[in-house]
């Protein structure tokens, strides 16, 4: 399985049978996520920089809501939660997946605005890689989410929703983040390639590139 950062909270999932587009982002937010094709598109809230689903080619199978899914041999279990910490009242709903392919399992967080129920802890905590908000200001913060990674004791963490050179929303930087973690700077790499047999181990962070 390979992993691109497209920017802002819009990652590609390609596997051996289909490809994944997460929270596809349109350029208001900064980003241009380019010409994509996907099997999949999963939404995780009904935001302008989180639903551009028109800018992904293919015909892609749309999930945008709590549920478990199977897609060309995608195993997806979509999880209910909050954009805020106020049961929704402030920002509405939001909606984490977890997304199983070729043997790896990655959950995609979305704008979570708070930090994970025990129910939520359990549906969540099998996931291998972790795509984690950390910019604060609509999602969790920098410390919320140094939390959250504490408690789903995944194998791999990649940051995701924080302020860039090119980002518009006004987000915390990245740097706030590791230093929750007590790491320093991490030299970003241009994707993530994983496979089953690779992510065992104590858990590390990676940062990806935007891929624009």
């Amino acid at each position: 399985m390979e992993l691109v950062w497209l920017g802002h909270s819009c990652f590609r999932i390609r596997g051996r049978d289909a490809t994944v587009i997460t929270d596809p982002c349109p350029k208001e937010t900064g980003y241009s996520i380019g010409k994509q094709t996907a099997t999949i598109v999963t939404i995780s809230h009904d935001h302008v920089g989180h639903n551009n689903v028109v800018a992904v080619n293919g015909e892609p199978r749309v999930i945008s809501g709590p549920g478990e899914y199977e897609i060309s041999g995608v195993l997806i279990t979509s999880i209910a939660t909050y954009h805020d910490a106020e049961g929704g009242k402030v920002r509405g709903k939001n909606v984490a997946h977890l997304i199983e392919i070729d043997g790896v399992r990655v959950c995609h967080l979305g704008d979570l605005g708070h930090v994970p129920t025990q129910e939520q802890i359990e549906e969540m905590s099998s996931a291998d890689v972790l795509l984690v908000p950390v910019g604060g200001n609509t999602t969790i913060d920098a410390s919320a989410a140094a939390r959250t990674v504490s408690l789903l004791e995944p194998r791999i963490v990649i940051p995701m929703h924080y302020a860039t050179a090119v980002s518009t929303d006004e987000l915390d930087g990245l740097d706030r983040f590791l230093k929750e973690l007590g790491l320093k700077e991490i030299l970003p790499e241009a994707k993530l390639t994983v496979t089953r047999g690779s992510v065992a181990g104590e858990t590390r962070t990676v940062v990806l590139d935007y891929r624009g």
